[in-house]
Formats: C-alpha cells, structure tokens, sequence
C-alpha cells in the first residue's frame, strides 16, 4: 500500500495545528516546515519546530508532560518543506539507519536564476564545513577533512528567466545541495551565503524538500510523501510544473 498525503498550509509563527501535518501514525509524523524556522534549539534561542511539535502531539493526545519526538533528518532554518520526526525510539532508530544506509529517496525543488549548461546531470563533490562560520566548501577532488557527496538534477521549468530544478540528493551532507549548486555555478535564489547577489528579506531561500519514498521502518510498508510548495507570491508559480 502507498500511502501519499498533501498539505500546503504554512506553519504558524511559535505553533502548529493538524493543517501543517502532511502524514501521521503511530510511529511518524511528516510536517511542513516553513523556511525560517529552526528544527532544534540554536544559539538564537528562537521556539524549535521540535518543541512545537511536542507541544501539538501533547495537545493532540492530553499526554501529560513532553511527548517523545525524535529528529530523524534536518533542514536548514531558510529551507521550506517536508520533515520527518519519530515518536517512539524505535522508529527513531530505524529511520536512523534508514537515512544512513540510503534506503529513502529525497527530492527537493530549487529555483535558481541562471541556467544550468546540462539540463540533467549528476554532481560529485566533496565538501567540509567551517562550523565557527557555518559554511561548506566545496571541492571536486579528496581533501583531509573532506566528505564525499552526491547529486541528481533536472531542469523542470523556465518561468521569467528562472528554473525550476529538481534535485535528488543521494548523500545527506549539511548545506549539500545549497553549495554543490552554487559550485556549478547556480546559486539557489535568496542564498547569498552561497553566492546569489542577494538574500531574501524572509530570511528563506527557494529550496523546497518536495518529497520522501521509504519503507515504513515498523509497518513495512512503501511510503510517498510530498509537501505543496510555499504560498509566497512566487514559489506557487511553480506548482503547474
């Protein structure tokens, strides 16, 4: 059985209600985050999307206390998009080693404003991070220190002189995708971090992750689900594509 379930509300400012959750049962709970929100507690101190969680699923159930809810896989605060949180330990451990061993596909949506030299193709990196200025860098060569990371894009679309890809990450390394198109010499739009002239004034940048296809790590089940594009006055004029 594959289950796909949509939503395209955004995430309210400091909470969440059932509109934001793309996909939930006893093991998992998929919501769509808002670019700008934090997954875990930072230096910024700002209200976690975990905490939010936890606080919903308290609510939801009258649970006493804090819910349990396990971090399976991060975004970066500026990226938009599904993401997926365990609710017991043990689907926690096994999304874990589900994301490790590679057995999940990812795709995310990117809009950037130059056009790629290839229309699909692959790229191969490898990267490290400078944690004191949260920056990666990227390399086309083994470096000491240095990560291998991989890549797969499309050109979906071309709308007023930007595109729309499609990117399946098959590594899961931090700001990959942000960086490795950046190298290629397309900046994501609204990531001057990575080399766009410049940043978005609602701190996010066009970086969706579109959607997740694993087996269920309890049911054994095939799993599809996908998050709606932003409302933004400029990313759902992409959703046609």
């Amino acid at each position: 059985m594959i289950l796909t379930i949509t939503d395209n509300s955004p995430l309210r400012a400091g909470s969440i209600t059932e509109a934001d959750v793309l996909y939930e049962d006893n093991h998992l709970i998929a919501i769509n985050k808002r670019a700008g929100d934090v997954v875990q507690i930072d230096e910024t101190g700002d209200l976690p999307l975990d905490e939010m969680v936890k606080q919903f699923l308290a609510i939801k159930y009258n649970k006493p206390g804090t819910a349990f809810l396990g971090v399976a896989h991060r975004l970066d605060r500026p990226v938009s998009g599904l993401i997926l949180f365990a609710k017991t330990s043990k689907a926690l451990d096994r999304m874990n080693a589900i994301f490790k061993n590679r057995e999940i596909k990812k795709t995310y949506f990117a809009v950037v404003r130059k056009k790629p030299a290839k229309a699909q193709g692959k790229l191969i990196n490898w990267l490290i991070k400078d944690p004191k200025k949260n920056v990666v860098k990227a390399f086309d060569y083994e470096a000491k220190g240095t990560q291998y990371c991989e890549l797969d894009y499309q050109v979906l679309a071309e709308l007023d002189g930007y595109y729309l890809l499609r990117v399946n990450p098959l590594t899961g390394r931090s700001h990959q995708i942000r960086v490795q198109l950046s190298t290629m010499g397309c900046p994501i739009v609204g990531d001057n971090k990575y080399g766009y002239p410049r940043g978005s004034r609602k701190g996010s940048i066009c970086l969706h992750a579109r959607q997740l296809e694993f087996i269920h790590p309890v049911k054994k089940e095939p799993i599809k689900i996908f998050a709606k594009l932003p409302k933004d006055g400029f990313w759902e004029k992409f959703e046609k594509f």
